[in-house]
């Protein structure tokens, strides 16, 4: 399986694509998706760096694992193909942009177009067996996308994080907020939602802080 992302990020991660854990990690990765069945499709792992260039990063949002259903997956954080049915937690994003910044549900749950404006969509974890949702858990892709966000907060500044529930939170703890601005909520997933993601305000919130810095907002 080569390791298919962006220059920029190539540069920036080179240490860890050549570190013990990396090389066992895609050894395991390739061995599952010849004998199970693994989301996403293979050509789309590494998707959120190649769709976000790391010159271009201004938000960061982190997810856990990639959905685990037929045909959901894309490589993006909380993103489905177009024409998959929105799961929860993605429907429950799009009511809170509705209500915090009047923007209608769109027909697509496909984020790329977020991805492309700088917002890099993170899962910790960058691929999944078929059904079986924490399956490629502690296989050594955590330490990879942790060394992602501290590179990030090492060498850019003015990006906002988003972590949402208590897992993103904890990853989040490496990021320096002396120079970043991070905000935190309960999670988007139904069991959370009304516990404070609902009326977080997260995507005006953004949208002020990037205005505040000269930067370009995220058109949501």
């Amino acid at each position: 399986m080569d390791v298919k992302i962006a220059p920029s990020w190539k540069k920036r991660l080179e240490n860890e694509f050549n570190k013990p854990y990396f090389t066992q990690l895609i050894e395991f990765v390739k061995n599952e998706y010849k004998t199970q069945t693994v989301y996403p499709p293979g050509k789309e792992i590494f998707k959120a760096f190649d769709a976000c260039d790391f010159n271009d990063v201004k938000v960061v949002i982190i997810g856990q694992d990639p959905y685990h259903g037929v045909g959901q997956a894309n490589g993006l954080c909380f993103s489905v193909h177009d024409g998959i049915r929105m799961p929860p937690s993605l429907v429950n994003i799009f009511k809170e942009i509705q209500d915090d910044l009047g923007k209608p549900i769109p027909k697509s749950g496909d984020l790329t177009r977020w991805a492309e404006q700088g917002v890099l969509l993170l899962n910790a974890t960058l691929t999944v067996r078929s059904a079986t949702p924490g399956s490629h858990q502690n296989k050594g892709w955590e330490p990879f996308t942790d060394a992602v966000i501290k590179t990030i907060s090492d060498e850019k500044e003015n990006v906002v994080f988003l972590l949402w529930g208590s897992y993103a939170q904890k990853k989040g703890e490496v990021i320096d907020r002396s120079k970043h601005y991070v905000l935190m909520s309960a999670h988007p997933s139904p069991f959370s939602a009304d516990r404070g993601f609902f009326g977080n305000k997260h995507f005006s919130k953004t949208n002020d802080y990037l205005r505040s810095k000269g930067l370009k907002e995220i058109d949501w």
